[in-house]
């Protein structure tokens, strides 16, 4: 055969030969693409004018998103329920699937008790991402779960990052390990909302709890109680009897068992965790703003004076009260780091106690107590997501002067919950107004590329939404990291009205429903680990 006909058979056969698509994440664009002018360039003057406010910002994000598809490339795998689980505790997770009231957990939410004003605005500038965020936006979506940074070995360095020395230069830039810690104890949290809001009703022996780090193993359930009784005129037919009950569970001490984390942090820890209001008399006590002693009313004949430690009324009902069958949260946590203490006499130990809301109030009567009353305590840490002022300067300076407890504040911008309670009229002394303590680490809602920048209260207070900061948060004045790696499936179904439109339409084509309850298997769990009863 000649050349000539060998090259107009191969150009028939071409003709003729059926046409293959190049997937997505092939596409022959790629080979020689337009850098100087694509709007998707990170250096090229159409992204330098978005930045700036400039009018091709608008032109640029509506392009991308037009051509969204072939950006970002092979869509993610949509989590699928079918399948034999890969280990026996995933087997014991499908046998006992943690089921979320995710309507009752909203109904609980700050958004219902106090007004939001512009929460529904719609402003048009603000409603576009930025072109670099769009492209990050199928990594977010593609989790099934928080991705942690890789863990790197601390232990030279944990005193440090576990708040000796006042987090001083960890904060502002943040340190990459203390992000990675913040989170952890963060989804800690999350975990006891979860816990909480699946089985209001249980027992604690009948509780399963899912913790997001198998290193940590729970030991003890907590319980609080209020004072306070629902008088019988206020209660309704169908009011769920958890939601108006004196005790509650409010949250669990874990403890590192692995051996091998053990090593990488350089002590054991043991971590107190609490949660954030949750029934009608827990929000009444936190309405119980007036000061009292710490250590109880004085004697007779004696009363107290500004010099005196004294804590919000309700925050010390609901750590002091014991209920009919339940001791109170202070004798349990008391009583378990004891014996927690006991258990591992010899080692190098830490004690965190981590809370949101309600529950970091609580977190600061803890580790005064512990102090007061621990003698040979290891190092205490408080690290507090979204809590209230405590207590006056008095009970502050007791905290600083113990030398063993170190508080780290997490404080959203505009979060009113970390303003309260406010200066009292009838107080006139500086030394009996409440008075924050410890350290603060400052994050705002505005630098997410995610959220809406006319965020509610609500959002603001969420610790969903707080965890979302923190994970891309670098620098004051630093725009959003880029590689954070934390899943935002949870925020676009807690939080779908304070997250811009392009990220809940993008996440509906990519296969997440967020009008769908959370669900807690892909977006918290590793493990069903059942909570060790009070007794």
């Amino acid at each position: 055969m000649s050349i000539a006909a060998a090259v107009t058979g191969a150009a028939t056969a071409a003709v003729h030969a059926p046409v293959h698509h190049a997937p997505h994440h092939a596409s022959p664009q790629r080979t020689a693409p337009r850098r100087e002018q694509s709007p998707l360039n990170p250096s090229s003057q159409a992204l330098r004018a978005a930045g700036s406010g400039a009018s091709p910002a608008a032109d640029g994000a509506r392009a991308h998103i037009a051509n969204l598809d072939r950006v970002l490339g092979k869509p993610p795998r949509t989590p699928s329920q079918a399948g034999p689980p890969s280990s026996k505790q995933e087997q014991e997770s499908e046998q006992e699937p943690l089921n979320i009231r995710h309507g009752l957990l909203n109904a609980l939410n700050l958004s219902f008790f106090v007004p939001m004003p512009g929460m529904r605005a719609r402003m048009a500038a603000d409603e576009h991402m930025s072109p670099r965020s769009l492209m990050h936006m199928q990594q977010l979506l593609s989790a099934d779960s928080p991705r942690a940074s890789p863990r790197s070995t601390i232990g030279p360095r944990w005193r440090a990052l576990h708040g000796e020395g006042g987090w001083a230069g960890l904060l502002d830039p943040l340190d990459s390990d203390l992000r990675r810690e913040l989170l952890r104890y963060g989804d800690f949290v999350q975990a006891a909302y979860q816990a909480f809001h699946s089985l209001p009703t249980a027992a604690a022996r009948h509780r399963g709890l899912m913790l997001p780090d198998r290193s940590y193993r729970p030991t003890r359930s907590l319980f609080a109680t209020s004072a306070l009784s629902m008088p019988p005129w206020a209660k309704r037919p169908n009011t769920p009897e958890w939601l108006t009950q004196q005790s509650n569970w409010i949250g669990y001490v874990a403890v590192c068992e692995s051996e091998r984390e053990v090593a990488r942090m350089g002590r054991r820890d043991i971590a107190i965790v609490l949660r954030g209001t949750a029934t009608c008399l827990e929000w009444a006590e936190n309405l119980r703003a007036s000061l009292v002693p710490l250590d109880g009313e004085p004697g007779e004949g004696k009363q107290a004076g500004p010099e005196d430690p004294k804590v919000a009324r309700g925050f010390r009902s609901l750590y002091k009260t014991a209920g009919e069958k339940v001791k109170s949260l202070s004798e349990d946590v008391m009583d378990e780091v004891r014996r927690l203490m006991e258990k591992y006499k010899g080692e190098e130990l830490s004690i965190t106690i981590v809370g949101h809301s309600l529950g970091g109030a609580l977190a600061l009567l803890v580790a005064d107590e512990i102090a007061t009353t621990v003698p040979d305590a290891p190092p205490v840490a408080v690290v507090s997501f979204g809590g209230p002022k405590v207590g006056n300067a008095a009970f502050v300076d007791k905290l600083k002067q113990s030398g063993k407890v170190n508080v780290l504040r997490i404080v959203n911008a505009g979060d009113m919950v970390t303003k309260v309670p406010g200066v009292a009229p009838r107080l006139p002394l500086s030394k009996e107004q409440y008075q924050h303590v410890g350290a603060e680490l400052r994050i705002d809602s505005k630098n997410s590329p995610c959220l809406r920048p006319d965020v509610g209260p609500a959002s603001r207070h969420d610790l969903e939404a707080y965890l979302h900061l923190i994970d891309g948060f670098t620098a004051t004045g630093h725009p959003f990291r880029y590689d954070a790696r934390r899943s935002v499936i949870r925020l676009l179904q807690l939080q779908k009205g304070n997250v811009k439109k392009e990220y809940v339409n993008r996440a509906r084509e990519l296969g997440v429903d967020p009008a769908a309850p959370a669900d807690v298997g892909r977006s918290m769990a590793y493990g069903n680990c059942p909570v060790a009863s009070p007794s």
